[in-house]
């Protein structure tokens, strides 16, 4: 698995009304993410085994009547990690994404309103951030400084803040020359409350659904990491470390790493829809 971190921007292109295929496709992202939000809050409940457990008198095995996805090297229910690395899956990327648009959603508005020194020295950090190679720097600062899962959490709000900075002060740009920010000013409003009171409801939409896009980014980057080694803690039922643990047994039982690689992929792309469907909901 490769880590990938990409500037996102907005796409403002007409689009045609939702068909009934895409609704469809939506109510599938919903029902996805009501799973991993069962699995993650309910884990203990629903998995019908426990994830620690070892048989190292059984080791790997097929996907049978007592264990429906078989079990790993170690004899541990593939299944019941699985529904227990929905809590790693769904709380680090939930703080990344809310950390990382709290920071950019600050400095996009104070640099897209006021200009002048403030924005270049804004943008100027943006744009040495983008010229990083955020996954080596990822990788580089989560193994050199240590501290596991947080660590890499910390590490991706920064990388995340620098490009999704961009995106808000162009939304305030767009809102910058418009008469109500000219009555605003006009009538004496102070500048934080133009700020927060005046432009930050009206460029809302577009945060709001980028929110849910680094949800999904940061799910796949921390996956990475976790396939790497160097996110979460050795023998934590984490989707990521699980495809690096079951990586030699794909043909002895290849759900150990299909199903954990399936959860990845069909919450990313759940949210990403999910995203992009608020976007055209928020913005008509």
């Amino acid at each position: 698995m490769s880590l990938h971190l990409e500037e996102k921007s907005v796409d403002r292109t007409p689009r045609a009304r939702t068909t009934g295929g895409i609704t469809i496709g939506i109510a599938l992202s919903f029902c996805v993410m009501a799973i991993v939000l069962v699995c993650a809050f309910f884990g203990g409940s629903v998995a019908p085994d426990s994830p620690f457990a070892q048989r190292l008198e059984l080791g790997d095995t097929p996907p049978s009547a007592e264990f429906l996805a078989g079990t790993d090297l170690l004899g541990r229910d593939v299944l019941s990690r699985v529904i227990y690395g929905g809590w790693t899956a769904l709380v680090g990327p939930i703080v990344v994404a809310v950390g990382a648009w709290m920071i950019a959603t600050i400095l996009g508005l104070v640099s897209g309103y006021l200009g002048g020194w403030v924005d270049s020295a804004i943008m100027r950090w943006v744009d040495f951030m983008l010229a990083l190679p955020a996954p080596l720097i990822a990788i580089v600062v989560v193994g050199v400084v240590g501290g596991g899962y947080w660590t890499a959490v910390l590490v991706l709000i920064i990388l995340f803040t620098a490009p999704d900075t961009r995106i808000v002060r162009s939304a305030v740009l767009e809102q910058r020359p418009r008469p109500y920010i000219d009555a605003a000013r006009a009538l004496g409003i102070s500048k934080t409350r133009i700020l927060f009171v005046h432009i930050l409801p009206n460029v809302l939409p577009i945060i709001l659904a980028y929110v849910v896009l680094d949800f999904a980014f940061a799910l796949v980057n921390l996956a990475g990491l976790s396939f790497l080694g160097l996110g979460v803690e050795p023998g934590t039922p984490d989707w990521g470390r699980m495809l690096f643990e079951n990586r030699t047994i794909l043909f002895t039982n290849p759900m150990a790493l299909l199903l954990p690689a399936a959860m990845v992929i069909l919450t990313a792309v759940s949210m990403n829809l999910i995203g992009d469907w608020l976007f055209e909901r928020l913005t008509r």
